[in-house]
């Protein structure tokens, strides 16, 4: 229960500091932080619940991260489903406090995206369905091939946090202008369940695209770095 606990917590914070950069200060005259500041900003969450809670679940914060870890022969399979449950109850606790948060500022519409993913009309770059699909797929194949190099055993210890927040940033430097970024079916669901209209209609592929690059990205590791060992099966990825 510490484990789901803590994963609720961690993606809540990536949630509310991820999205919330994106819906409070993007653009906030005299403070602007643009795409620049929110792609740091969800680095940032990452990175400093990685420290926090690393050693209590492995602060996988994100369903398409755990189904990447179990593929990688790193994660229980009977732990994936709690972990989800977790992490979607967590990002919507997190979208719920910012909606609050977001709407007491008068003008405020939430159905003008709430930082939620998108392609076509609701992709900030007009993106197609296509290349939103090839972009999160990618994304997320890195993004796990990232995690499950920096956290092997052969790798240098003590750095996994700075270099899994870093790619998620170099992630959404990337591929703000495409989807908005997910590679988080979790982050996703919890802002489009308050954004709703066509935000909810495409939800899907923000669940099937992350997924699959997650397991496109544990059979690279796999293939690149070998079958963990029994130890390494064990538990929870510690990333700390």
């Amino acid at each position: 229960m510490k484990a789901y606990g803590a994963e609720f917590f961690g993606t809540f914070w990536l949630v509310l500091g991820g999205c919330g950069s994106a819906v409070l200060a993007a653009a906030f005259p005299g403070l602007d932080i643009g795409l620049l500041g929110v792609s740091l900003a969800f680095g940032l969450t990452v990175l400093t619940m990685a420290f926090a809670i690393g050693h209590l679940s492995g602060c996988h914060l994100n369903p398409a991260v755990s189904i990447g870890l179990w593929a990688g022969g790193r994660f229980p399979a009977g732990q994936v489903g709690p972990y989800i449950i977790a992490q979607v109850l967590g990002a919507l606790a997190g979208a719920t406090v910012l909606y609050l948060i977001a709407s007491g500022k008068e003008g405020f519409d939430v159905a003008a995206g709430f930082a939620s993913n998108g392609y076509g009309a609701q992709s900030p770059g007009g993106y197609s369905l296509q290349a939103a699909a090839l972009c999160e797929v990618v994304m997320t194949m890195i993004f796990l091939m990232v995690i499950l190099g920096s956290t092997d055993r052969r790798a240098p210890p003590g750095f996994a946090p700075l270099a899994i927040g870093l790619c998620l940033t170099l992630i959404h430097l990337i591929s703000i202008p495409v989807t908005n970024t997910s590679v988080n079916p979790a982050r996703s669901t919890g802002v489009a369940l308050f954004a709703g209209g066509p935000y909810l209609m495409q939800l899907w592929l923000f669940w099937i695209a992350p997924v699959v690059g997650a397991l496109l990205g544990a059979l690279a590791y796999r293939a690149l770095a070998g079958t963990p060992s029994p130890a390494s099966q064990a538990g929870p990825v510690s990333m700390a």
